[in-house]
């Protein structure tokens, strides 16, 4: 099968191509500055290359508080690149299934995080802009399957996590924040200082097995959404003693500032709907996937801001 993948340069993305790559599947995955998604025509040297898949990953945000700072141009740059990516689908390579990643960002917090909800309500006005520009991704799915006879599947994935995550000064997500400050925390005596009162709750999935569900379901199931989570959330004080117990830093020393960004205060995908589809689909525990990821936390991060 050849496979192409936007965002391939990313976290996701990287993950993908070696799961798909040993597998045997002919895979294409540029990074953003090989495929610049906002100019015009960025994909037409792929024009005369036929593909089976397209995995659209790329999409312009960060953690924290990015969303913020920055909604105008998340409206204007996320359109952009999606709508490019869908024109080019639909004209160059009709005859792919199209796998695009959207966001639980754009759930109501006023209404069960289900898929047929995915539409409904407002999603939190701190994420907004980057939400609604997700929801259109998913009418520009639907309206060209519509039209043209195409074959899409929208995953929408709990917060990712895994070793190889990005390294180059970005805002980090939640976890790996978490694991830098308290790493910090118990090697240099650094007070570690958390956002908010530790009360709200994340849920994470690790990234294998993201990819290898995402896999199963793109050869099984057809112009649907799906959520892709773990179906467990834990509280930051939760994940913090966890991370504490790895680190030898006692949790009682955490700080906790009220008066931070800390977005919605729970956030856990319902998955009835995957259990459906893959009744086998079993998550890796967090007690056996966090600990590597620390100790990369350590070994990588950190050192390379040494």
């Amino acid at each position: 099968m050849r496979v192409f993948i936007t965002g391939g340069g990313g976290f996701l993305g990287r993950h993908l191509r070696t799961a798909l790559t040993l597998a045997g599947h002919s895979v294409v995955a540029p990074n953003s500055r090989e495929c610049d998604l906002l100019r015009d025509g960025a994909l037409y040297p792929w024009n005369h290359e036929r593909f089976d898949r397209i995995f659209h990953l790329a999409a312009w945000t960060q953690a924290g508080d990015f969303c913020l700072r920055h909604p105008g141009e998340q409206w204007v740059r996320n359109q952009r690149l999606n709508t490019g990516l869908l024109a080019w689908w639909a004209e160059q390579q009709p005859q792919a299934k199209l796998v695009s990643i959207g966001t639980s960002c754009a759930y109501s917090p006023e209404l069960p995080l289900t898929e047929e909800h995915y539409l409904d309500g407002q999603p939190i006005e701190s994420l907004y802009t980057y939400a609604m520009t997700k929801r259109m991704m998913l009418i520009g799915q639907r309206s060209l399957a519509k039209q043209y006879g195409l074959k899409h599947l929208t995953l929408i994935p709990s917060t990712l996590y895994g070793p190889g995550y990005h390294a180059d000064g970005r805002q980090l997500h939640f976890i790996f924040d978490l694991i830098r400050k308290i790493l910090l925390g118990g090697q240099e005596g650094e007070p570690v200082v958390l956002w908010g009162d530790g009360h709200q709750r994340r849920e994470l999935i690790h990234v294998a097995d993201f990819v290898r569900t995402a896999l199963q379901l793109a050869d099984t199931v057809d112009n649907e959404i799906v959520n892709l989570g773990s179906g467990a959330e834990h509280s930051i004080r939760d994940f913090a003693a966890l991370i504490c117990a790895e680190a030898g830093y006692d949790p009682a020393a955490i700080q906790y500032d009220t008066s931070k960004y800390v977005g919605a205060r729970s956030k856990c995908l319902s998955i009835e709907k995957l259990r459906r589809l893959l009744p086998e689909f079993s998550p890796m525990p967090l007690a056996q996937g966090l600990p590597p990821v620390i100790t990369w936390v350590r070994d990588t991060l950190l050192k390379k801001s040494a």
